[in-house]
């Protein structure tokens, strides 16, 4: 399948955040499901993607377009996890994400899993601008084969830049033809991984956390090249995983405890009034 999201957030006359624009084709169909005051959240709109066919399949080419602009807040999540699943051919599939956020925009990219079936052929590639003065709130997480089965072929290419330099610049490759991804040096026999990324303007005067451990598996870690930390974990289950990466944004005030909403039930309705979905 071939098919292309896009989503676009915006400061209305009235002050408030919308959708400009909410667009999609299946797998990928966006529905708003916000906006739902939680904690500090008041303002931010949400949506979620919703799977409307299997996949990631062998072969797919998906890719989702995401802007917020000026002011504006958008908290984007998934229904459920990705399951990348080998196609008839053994080619690979690929899902492009293309973010920009403006000055004064934020964005929270809080999605499911993604997990690499065996057998499956998968790229996830994402590139996030962030303009002086956005603030990004971006988890990814991978686990690394269904229960009682081999890792399928799985690659993650992160690459996050803040007012024209790069912060973060990531490549995890897992599966078969993966050289020592199972190795200490990278998972260490882990079956589960997951990173959540957090740009606060208010650090760019050198206030961010400083580097710790966060028990077994996780720490936080700084980035020299911008207003940012990046929280990582490894464990045996995706549970334990987002639970240790939950843990680091309740433990410490100055991540935000609303980062991550752990529990969040989303009830999918019909979509706005103008919004550009599939039929």
């Amino acid at each position: 399948m071939r098919a292309r999201a896009r989503v676009v957030a915006e400061v209305g006359a009235d002050g408030r955040t919308r959708l400009a624009c909410l667009r999609g084709e299946p797998p990928l169909v966006p529905r708003r499901t916000g906006p739902r005051p939680v904690g500090d959240r008041d303002g931010e709109v949400q949506v979620h993607l919703v799977g409307a066919a299997a996949g990631p399949l062998g072969g797919d080419d998906l890719r989702l377009d995401v802007e917020v602009g000026p002011g504006a807040r958008l908290c984007l999540r998934t229904v459920a996890a990705s399951l990348a699943l080998p196609g008839a051919d053994g080619a690979r599939s690929t899902l492009e994400m293309v973010v920009r956020v403006a000055a004064g925009g934020e964005l929270r990219w809080l999605p499911e899993p993604l997990i690499a079936a065996a057998g499956c052929h998968h790229l996830s590639r994402s590139v996030v601008e962030l303009a002086d003065g956005a603030a990004l709130v971006w988890r990814e997480e991978l686990v690394c084969g269904r229960a009682g089965e081999p890792c399928g072929d799985a690659r993650i290419d992160t690459t996050v830049r803040y007012a024209g330099r790069t912060v973060l610049r990531t490549d995890l490759a897992v599966g078969p033809h993966a050289d020592g991804w199972a190795g200490p040096a990278v998972l260490g026999g882990a079956k589960a991984t997951g990173s959540v990324l957090v740009v606060r303007p208010a650090w760019a005067a050198g206030d961010a956390p400083a580097a710790a451990p966060l028990g077994p598996g996780a720490a936080l870690l700084p980035l020299a090249a911008g207003p940012a930390v990046l929280v990582t974990a490894t464990g045996e289950t995706a549970r334990g995983v987002r639970a240790a990466l939950d843990r680091a944004a309740l433990d410490r005030a100055d991540l935000d405890p609303t980062a991550l909403d752990r529990v969040q039930v989303a009830v999918v309705g019909p979509p706005p009034a103008g919004a550009q979905l599939p039929t």
